[in-house]
């Protein structure tokens, strides 16, 4: 049977989701196939919606894969959950089609990164929130994310992970704030490598008020990867849902 199942995980402690070949440092994909072959007690390859980067946390990655199991699905999730690392867990798992793949039929991705904007540091947050000392405009930040929406070339912030185009779109941008917090939601039917961080970078710096709010728009026509070099840290990114 092929099943779907929804993965948290903390990724501080993993070079990304993808299984490096050979396995030189750990990865979510890797642990998550480690604990499958000591459960089903096989090998077996899992898929997943998107590689997120070193450092990148999720809530809401979704994975397929295929196993044996004769016993309710729940005990498949509890069998799972009690050998996997701490850092990584499955959150829900049911039965899928046998065509399901998570990657190719996901409609969005969702991913949001969170800053802690105060003057002091807060040792809790600083697995999960990026540090941001200086007052930001939020804002500036809101009218700089507005161009980003629709269908564009998003060269300038990212590469592609699989094939060519850079085309890519945004069905949301979101800048919220409620102090001391600042959370910038980004939805597209997929993104390029770095591209939600080299965005975030980038509207940082016009909450900062070191660029223009219009320099985002500026930056995005260029099509030019040297033109967005400012890229956020992985900690404060998390995926939080696919959209099927």
């Amino acid at each position: 049977m092929r099943f779907r199942a929804v993965v948290a995980y903390d990724g501080t402690l993993y070079h990304g989701f993808q299984r490096q070949s050979p396995e030189r440092e750990p990865s979510i994909q890797g642990e998550l196939e480690r604990a499958l072959g000591k459960v089903i007690g096989r090998e077996t390859t899992v898929l997943g919606s998107g590689r997120t980067d070193s450092g990148v946390h999720a809530q809401g990655q979704v994975i397929a894969f295929e196993a044996e199991w004769r016993h309710p699905v729940e005990a498949l999730r509890r069998a799972l959950n009690a050998t996997l690392a701490d850092a990584v867990a499955i959150r829900e798992i049911a039965v899928a089609d046998g065509d399901f793949h998570p990657r190719y039929q996901a409609r969005s991705r969702e991913y949001r990164y969170t800053i802690y904007n105060s003057s002091v540091r807060h040792p809790l947050y600083r697995l999960y929130a990026l540090h941001v000392d200086e007052p930001l405009s939020v804002e500036a930040m809101q009218a700089a994310s507005r161009p980003l929406l629709g269908e564009h070339d998003f060269a300038a912030f990212g590469r592609p992970t699989a094939g060519e185009s850079t085309v890519r779109t945004m069905y949301r941008v979101e800048v919220g704030a409620h102090p001391p917090w600042v959370e910038i939601d980004l939805e597209a039917n997929s993104f390029l490598y770095r591209m939600v961080r080299s965005i975030v970078g980038a509207l940082l710096e016009i909450g900062r008020g070191r660029m223009p709010v219009d320099r985002v728009e500026q930056i995005l026509k260029t099509r030019d990867r040297s033109q967005a070099l400012t890229t956020a840290p992985a900690h404060g990114l998390c995926l939080r849902r696919v959209v099927y």
